[in-house]
């Protein structure tokens, strides 16, 4: 519309996400909440539509807008893709590559994959350039090693025999032999460019837990550690919620070598009640047996947990925040444990935004089954991409007061948000990166959704 003031052109409706946070949210005890969706139809995605409004749902309508600039067409007349529910436009419009994924990424039917403000459209236009990060100060060092020493007394003597020195040294215990099996794997490390400059054989202990009919459950044992947790402040693509770095000693576990797949879940689960059975026990969008279970909440996975427990004698959980990090991490410092970079023969991911000087990659727009890429350090498969992973803690903003010894935080914080680490198929590479922190309500249900399983005693 004209504004009378000054007679600019100016988009109207952007008040309206602020409008219904406050209308949601001013209700009184005992009052009938009555949620009102305020907007223009097309202009608005579907979070608004059920007046529960984003802050980036504002950054979808401008997208919208630039979208029918160009098409001609109003956004609410384009098709949509029956997976993951974005319009299709490109075809309607001559426009390069790199503005049609700055406006995809702007109206992406799933909120946190578009841009959080205006000020980050700008920058991936290159109307502003994004301010140089500050050196970050390097954190207080752990103590010395604490891996076992004998501690040994050179002793040097003269002629006579009289001591004239002694030179304590310290000799590393041999490492106690492995209580279960060993498996063999390769695992890949890459240049800031996606291509790979080594390639290494490792080896993990690792359990294996029979469920039913032939399904098993394989857990990894984990060395306890001490592990710098977070992500310093040059890290490309860093949130504020991802520092302050800090120290963690993380005690030995074990931990799911794969995400929880169908089969497994199936295996657990059974048939127990109306939900499963309507859904044939699996709730996951994209089936197949050793594909990620996905489409559950973090209350699904607690209670898959507490099953599995109960089946096995064993006491199985969600994995602590830091014990997920530190799995994932498995030794690195890098954003990802394959380097500086990802691609998507590596990783299951959206390719068409890449990180760091990678290139384009694959986005193959579903899960994958579980294990076909490359493993950490440790033998953990997937902890980038495919689906994201439910963990044990509460939401909090930033790590001030974060435990430091492995265990899940648990208090304070908004206990109707939990964690969730790793990326998935949906997400940009940045969101995969070891560091990155991300949160929904403990009830949410989609398809990017999944977890696996820790337990703190031997499986077996």
């Amino acid at each position: 519309m004209r504004r009378k003031s000054d007679s600019k052109i100016v988009l109207i409706d952007f008040g309206a996400v602020k409008e219904i946070s406050v209308l949601t949210t001013s209700q009184q005890p005992g009052t009938t909440t009555l949620t009102i969706a305020v907007g223009t139809p097309g202009y608005m995605p579907s979070e608004q539509s059920n007046g529960k409004p984003k802050l980036s749902s504002d950054i979808y309508a401008v997208g919208m807008v630039g979208i029918k600039a160009l098409t001609g067409k109003n956004p609410g007349n384009l098709p949509t893709d029956p997976k993951t529910e974005n319009i299709i436009w490109r075809n309607e419009a001559q426009v390069s590559d790199r503005l049609a994924n700055i406006l995809d990424r702007m109206v992406h039917e799933y909120f946190p994959q578009r841009y959080e403000n205006a000020t980050e459209v700008l920058e991936a236009l290159g109307f502003i350039t994004p301010p140089t990060p500050k050196p970050t100060p390097a954190p207080t060092p752990p103590p010395k090693s604490q891996v076992p020493t004998q501690i040994l007394t050179t002793v040097a003597v003269n002629s006579r025999g009289k001591i004239i020195n002694r030179s304590p040294t310290q000799t590393p215990i041999p490492p106690a032999q492995p209580k279960f099996p060993i498996q063999t794997f390769t695992t890949v490390t890459v240049d800031r460019k996606g291509e790979i400059i080594s390639r290494r054989q490792g080896q993990a202990e690792v359990v294996t837990e029979n469920l039913d009919n032939g399904v098993t459950l394989e857990m990894v044992k984990i060395p306890g550690a001490r592990f710098l947790m977070g992500s310093p402040e040059t890290e490309a693509g860093r949130r504020d919620s991802e520092g302050p770095q800090h120290y963690v000693d993380v005690p030995e576990f074990f931990m799911g070598k794969y995400p929880v797949t169908q089969a497994q879940w199936k295996a657990v689960m059974g048939k127990k009640n109306f939900w499963q059975v309507i859904t044939g026990n699996n709730p996951s969008r994209f089936k197949g047996a050793n594909r990620p279970v996905e489409n559950v909440s973090w209350y699904d996975a607690t209670k898959f947990c507490q099953k599995l427990s109960e089946i096995t004698g064993k006491k199985y959980s969600l994995p602590s925040e830091s014990q997920w990090e530190y799995a994932c991490r498995a030794g690195t410092t890098t954003p990802f444990y394959f380097g500086e970079t990802i691609t998507s023969e590596l990783v299951n991911y959206n390719g068409n935004f890449p990180y760091a000087d990678a290139p384009k990659g694959e986005y193959r727009q579903e899960t994958t089954d579980v294990g076909i890429f490359p493993p950490n350090a440790f033998g953990l498969y997937d902890m980038h991409g495919n689906v994201w992973e439910w963990c044990q803690d509460v939401w909090h903003e930033n790590y001030n007061g974060a435990p430091t010894d492995g265990s899940a935080w648990e208090t304070g914080g908004d206990s109707h948000r939990r964690v969730l680490r790793g990326g998935c198929w949906y997400f940009i590479s940045r969101d995969c990166r070891c560091a990155w922190r991300y949160y929904n309500f403990a009830d949410f249900h989609y398809y990017v959704v999944g977890f696996r399983v820790v337990s703190s005693v031997p499986c077996s």
